[in-house]
């Protein structure tokens, strides 16, 4: 028997809040997307060309529930998961193919939750332990900065 690896990693900014359904067994689905951004030099014309992809995320479960109660539009974050391919027929009697990425786990790292991690076996949200600095502002007031470089997979 062969080996395979079927494995995404993404870091990407939210395009829309996710969105929690329920199947008929009560078991909660979120779908949602990303964007992720690349840039280069085009060699021939010596000009640097932006890039965005986007991602179609879904998320079952607890964790679904954690995406929709923590992650909104434009958030930045670090998802974990499998690509997979449904197909379905059209109205057109057309087969279909939707390819999507299956998260089973996330690292918010901005936001309302920054930092925080979680995986599709996690109970309840519950903030992972971070270690805080302080900072001071031209105010003279003291705030909390998360350190977050930890937490960061590569």
């Amino acid at each position: 028997m062969s080996r395979s690896l079927n494995k995404v990693m993404l870091i990407g900014n939210l395009t829309k809040d996710p969105v929690v359904r329920y199947t008929g067994k009560g078991t909660a689905v979120a779908s949602f997307s990303i964007a992720t951004n690349r840039s280069w030099v085009d060699p021939s014309s010596n000009e640097k060309v932006d890039e965005v992809e986007f991602h179609n995320l879904v998320v079952w479960n607890k964790l679904a529930e954690i995406a929709e109660q923590y992650l909104k539009k434009g958030d930045k974050a670090y998802f974990e998961g499998r690509l997979q391919t449904r197909k379905w027929q059209g109205e057109d009697g057309n087969d279909r193919y939707s390819t999507e990425v299956v998260v089973e786990n996330m690292l918010m790292l901005g936001g309302k939750a920054g930092g925080s991690s979680y995986s599709d076996d996690d109970e309840a949200p519950a903030r992972k332990p971070s270690k805080k600095s302080s900072s001071k502002k031209s105010d003279n007031s003291v705030t909390e900065v998360e350190d977050i470089s930890d937490d960061i997979p590569f």
